[in-house]
């Protein structure tokens, strides 16, 4: 399993209406590509002095599936432009973890 972890930043103003279009346009495009291997995203917040941290998490079977969103330069970060309007900054590049221990409590 590979995480693709990356970063973006929004004034405290943009948060809400970035996380709105996270959630309800650019989760749902990357969720329309039916990329075989995908397996998820995760979206965190956290509010810091003056602005708003967002990190999205995506899971992955392997990294050819991740290949297979993003191409043979897979580390390059996906940021629509409707997103870049919004964020102040942000990660140019995605970092690819491979999980090697998972422990779930039920």
């Amino acid at each position: 399993m590979i995480a693709r972890i990356w970063h973006g930043y929004t004034t405290i103003e943009n948060a809400k209406t970035y996380e709105e279009l996270l959630k309800h346009e650019i989760f749902k495009g990357i969720a329309a590509k039916n990329i075989k291997g995908y397996k998820k995203i995760e979206l965190l917040k956290r509010a810091l002095q003056d602005e708003c941290e967002f990190t999205t998490i995506m899971w992955f079977e392997n990294i050819d599936a991740v290949k297979a969103f993003m191409g043979e330069d897979y580390e390059t970060a996906y940021v629509l432009p409707e997103a870049q309007q919004l964020l102040k900054h942000h990660d140019i590049k995605s970092v690819h973890c491979e999980v090697i221990h998972e422990l779930n409590y039920d």
